[in-house]
């Protein structure tokens, strides 16, 4: 297979105080900010609803939701040509904004207590979430595919920031309110707003982002690479072409939605930290992601072949957090139990960097588009897979 450089990447024009870099990184925040609000709420949602298994309920909604938006642009960016990014971004983020609000609002419209209707309600509006993230995601992976590598890495790093936001803005909300149904309220509603104001700013920066200089310049660069190369690239042939690392991503997210959340929580508890238990494991889980999807830009694995094994071998990660599970008493204690949830997100969060940064570079320069998206496609296979597998922890 030959790679081709791209122009981007041979003619790069200068990024001015990194503003360019830090709005990929905010997009990225943004892109999984409401995925994390409604995982790390999860004492919330556990006491409105506590025998519906909410946390498995809502990643098979939005994975299934967010992975048929990303088949539907898949293929209208083979056949029609991509979509306006712009556009796209703009939709997402007010679907995000407008679904992220409607938790707080069941409490303050009908102020009574949690029923079927509303948990209809909620996750009908996870739904929606997932659906606004196949729009962000891929129009935004797309088009980071075709730029130079460092605004990918900015992406995925943001993406895995988001995860830490929110673990902190759940834990500082709920420290500073009584620990009672009205605090506990009251806090999950302030972590709802919060989150709601930086997808807000996500929006100005996705208008913003394509006025910026360096933006412009690197489309007129490729504009001038689609004029050369003027074949449009075909779904199989690309997808032939990135099957391995296709594949390697997808274990890596069948693996990693099978044991997170689900797992962390509702299978382990500590009568020490109570309820904050799962809040800090996922905490850890969001630290550890930030950190590998951060050494990416310190150094990248230059070995696809190598990064599609190091993606295979974390199904080692099953039997170890069975044993966990079901072993000796000592295993089941909090501190083996961070050590191996902070292994599992910093093993998440360096390949998944890893593989997207090298695969759009890997192949022809007119197919780096479409190759991030069926990466981002098999990406999103891995986690409606394991959302459905995270249900076996209780059979």
């Amino acid at each position: 297979m030959i790679t081709i450089k791209t122009p981007a990447d041979q003619l790069e024009p200068r990024d001015t105080y990194k503003i360019a870099y830090i709005m990929h990184f905010l997009l990225g925040a943004g892109n999984l900010l409401p995925w994390n609000a409604f995982i790390t709420g999860v004492d919330y949602f556990g006491f409105l609803y506590p025998y519906k298994h909410v946390e498995k309920v809502f990643s098979v909604a939005y994975m299934s939701c967010s992975m048929l938006v990303l088949v539907l642009m898949l293929i209208w960016g083979s056949c029609y040509g991509k979509l306006s990014s712009r556009l796209t971004l703009n939709l997402g983020f007010s679907m995000f904004v407008l679904s992220l609000m409607v938790a707080p609002m069941i409490d303050w419209v009908w102020c009574t207590e949690s029923s079927e209707k509303t948990y209809g309600v909620t996750v009908a509006s996870v739904a929606v979430c997932g659906i606004a993230d196949g729009l962000v995601g891929g129009s935004l992976m797309g088009s980071a595919g075709r730029l130079p590598k460092q605004y990918m890495q900015a992406v995925f790093a943001g993406t895995a920031s988001s995860g830490v936001i929110v673990s902190f803005l759940r834990i500082s909300t709920k420290a500073l309110l009584p620990q009672n149904s009205k605090g506990l309220r009251t806090s999950a509603h302030l972590y709802f707003l919060f989150s709601t104001m930086i997808l807000l700013c996500c929006i100005i920066c996705s208008n913003l982002l394509f006025k910026l200089p360096v933006m412009q310049k690197l489309s007129k660069i490729e504009e001038q690479t689609e004029a050369t190369f003027c074949l449009r690239p075909q779904i199989f042939s690309v997808a032939r072409k990135v099957r391995w690392p296709a594949f390697g991503i997808f274990i890596i997210y069948i693996v990693t939605l099978s044991i997170f959340p689900g797992f962390i929580a509702e299978n382990l508890e500590s009568k020490i930290l109570q309820d904050w238990y799962p809040i800090l494991l996922i905490t850890v889980y969001n630290i550890a992601d930030l950190v590998g999807k951060s050494l990416t830009a310190i150094y990248i694995l230059q070995s696809i072949n190598k990064a599609t094994w190091a993606s295979i071998a974390r199904l080692l990660f099953y039997p170890l957090f069975t044993a966990f599970l079901h072993g000796p008493t000592w295993l089941k204690t909090e501190v083996p139990m961070v050590v191996l949830t902070f292994m599992l997100g910093l093993t998440n969060g360096y390949l998944t960097s890893v593989m997207m940064i090298l695969v759009p570079k890997s192949v022809l320069v007119t197919e780096s588009e479409l190759s991030a998206i069926v990466m981002v496609v098999f990406l999103g296979l891995g986690l409606v897979g394991g959302s459905v597998l995270g249900w076996f922890w209780i059979i």
